[in-house]
C-alpha cells in the first residue's frame, strides 16, 4: 500500500524548536544552510550581519550578473529563510556587548569564520563554550579547524570539488566545473545533522561543545567510495565517456525527441532480458558478447552502440511506456524547469513558497528532511537587514520557558532504564 507518510504527533508544532535559539555568525552559503534548515523546524534564528550585510545579499552583482543591489535575490532567500537579521560591527564594543547577550541566550552558534579570524575577536569555538557552558558551537571551514591550513579561505569549487578529488573523478575531458553552492549546500546539511548530535549529547550531559566540518572534509566524504576502492586495490577508475560506461545498463540515452533518460540497472544480468525486451531485441540474449557480467563489461561499447541505435528510434513517451510494461529500471534525466513542476515533488510537499524579494513569490525546494510532518506556517521569506531590532519572536522567552520535560532543553541526564 503507497500513500502519504502519516504526520507524527508533534506535526502541528515541533515543542523542542520551537524552544530553540541559534545565533548565525555566517555568510554566503554553508553556515547559512545549517541554521535555516533549524529554522524550518520552528527554531528562533538570528542572523549576525557585518556592516553591509551579508555579502551573499549581493550575489548577482559579485557575478557580474547585475548591478548594485540585488532586489530579487533567490539564492539568499532560499538560504536564509525564516530568519531575523541583526547589523553588528564586531570590533566595536558595543556591538560585542550585543553579541554577548545574544550568545548568553542562544543554545546554538553557528559560523563559518576562519579559526584566525574568530580567535581575534575572542569568539574562538573553546572559548565559547567556556562562556556559555550549555552552547553547541558549529563551525565549518575551508579545509578544517586544525592543520596547517587551518585559516586558509575558500569556497565550495576550491575545497568540496577540486581538492577533494571529485572533480577529477567526474570530469572526463577536464575537471567539473560545478555550479556554485552545491557543495556549500550538502556541506550545510552535514553540519545541520552535526548540530542535532551535539544537542542530543547536551540533552545527556548538560553541556555544550564544539561540532565541526569543512568542505574539503565534507567532499571528501562525498569521495570516500572511490578512496576506498583506491586505497584497497590501488587503483580507482574516473566517469569514462558514456560510450564506455562500464555497464551498458547503467547509462545514459538519447531519444528521437532529443531527449535524456538513464537506464538504472545495477545488476545487469538480472535486468537485461527485460531491456531486450523492451528494444525488441531478443537476439542479443543469445549473443555471447553478452553472456555474463565480465563478458558483456568487455564488449561494452558494442551493446551501447546497438542501444543507442534502438533508442534513437522513438520518442522518450514511447520508451516511458515501454519501459512500464516490460519492467526496465530507469529514469527520465529532467530540466530545472521539470523539476520546478514535477508532480511527484509537489505531492511529497517538497516545494513550498519562498518570497524571493520585488513582490515575487517562487517555489523551492528548502528542506530535504520532514521531522513528524511538521512545517511551519505561512511563505518562507529571508530577514531585511538589520530587522531585529523591528521584529519580535514568537518564541518562548525567559518569562515563558519551555517544558522542563523538553529534552533540548534539559541540564539534567535522563534517567535509563535498567536492561531486566
Amino acid at each position: 500500500m503507497t500513500g502519504p507518510a502519516p504526520a507524527g504527533p508533534g506535526a502541528g508544532e515541533l515543542r523542542s524548536f520551537r524552544a530553540l535559539r541559534v545565533v548565525e555568525l555566517g555568510t554566503w552559503i554553508a553556515a547559512p544552510v545549517a541554521s535555516a534548515l533549524l529554522a524550518d523546524l520552528g527554531a528562533d534564528v538570528v542572523k549576525v550581519e557585518p556592516p553591509a550585510g551579508d555579502p551573499a545579499r549581493r550575489w548577482f552583482a559579485a557575478m557580474g550578473v547585475a548591478d548594485g543591489d540585488d532586489e530579487v535575490q533567490p539564492t539568499f532567500a532560499l538560504d536564509n529563510r525564516r530568519k531575523r537579521s541583526i547589523e553588528l560591527d564586531l570590533t566595536d564594543p558595543t556591538a560585542r556587548a550585543e553579541l554577548d547577550g545574544l550568545l548568553g541566550e542562544a543554545d546554538v552558534m553557528v559560523t563559518n569564520m576562519r579559526p584566525g579570524r574568530a580567535g581575534e575577536l575572542g569568539l574562538g569555538p573553546a572559548e565559547l563554550v567556556e562562556a556559555h557552558p550549555r552552547l553547541v558551537v558549529a563551525t565549518v571551514t575551508a579545509a578544517g579547524s586544525r592543520g596547517k591550513e587551518a585559516d586558509e579561505r575558500g569556497y565550495d569549487v576550491g575545497h568540496f570539488w577540486a581538492r577533494s578529488g571529485l572533480a577529477h573523478q567526474l570530469g572526463v575531458t577536464a575537471p567539473l566545473h560545478a555550479p556554485g553552492g552545491y557543495g556549500d549546500h550538502v556541506t550545510g546539511l552535514a553540519l545541520f545533522a552535526a548540530i542535532l548530535a551535539g544537542l542530543h549529547e547536551r540533552q545527556v550531559t548538560g553541556r555544550g561543545g564544539v561540532v565541526e566540518t569543512s568542505l574539503l572534509r565534507v567532499g571528501s566524504w562525498v569521495a570516500s567510495p572511490d578512496l576506498a576502492v583506491l586505497g584497497t586495490l590501488g587503483r580507482v577508475r574516473a566517469v569514462p565517456a558514456r560510450e564506455a560506461a562500464p555497464t551498458p545498463l547503467v547509462n545514459s540515452y538519447r531519444t528521437a525527441d532529443d531527449r535524456w533518460f538513464f537506464l538504472t540497472c545495477i545488476e545487469a544480468m538480472r535486468h537485461l532480458a527485460r531491456v531486450c525486451e523492451a528494444v525488441d531485441r531478443p537476439e542479443l540474449l543469445a549473443d555471447p558478447r553478452f553472456a555474463d557480467a565480465r563478458s558483456l563489461n568487455r564488449h561494452r561499447r558494442e551493446l551501447i552502440a546497438e542501444l543507442d541505435a534502438a533508442f534513437a528510434a522513438e520518442p522518450l513517451s514511447y520508451w516511458a511506456e515501454r519501459f512500464r510494461t516490460t519492467g526496465v529500471w530507469w529514469q527520465r534525466v529532467q530540466t530545472p524547469a521539470e523539476v520546478l513542476v514535477d508532480d511527484q515533488l509537489v505531492e511529497d510537499g517538497a516545494l513550498e513558497p519562498v518570497d524571493v524579494g520585488g513582490g515575487t513569490t517562487v517555489p523551492m525546494l528548502t528542506s530535504p528532511v520532514s521531522v513528524f510532518g511538521h512545517r511551519e506556517p505561512g511563505t518562507a521569506r529571508a530577514p531585511a537587514l538589520d530587522d531585529y531590532r523591528t521584529t519580535q519572536s514568537s518564541r518562548p522567552t525567559a518569562a515563558t520557558p519551555p517544558q522542563q520535560d523538553d529534552p533540548l532543553w534539559s541540564t539534567v541526564a535522563p534517567t535509563r532504564r535498567q536492561a531486566p
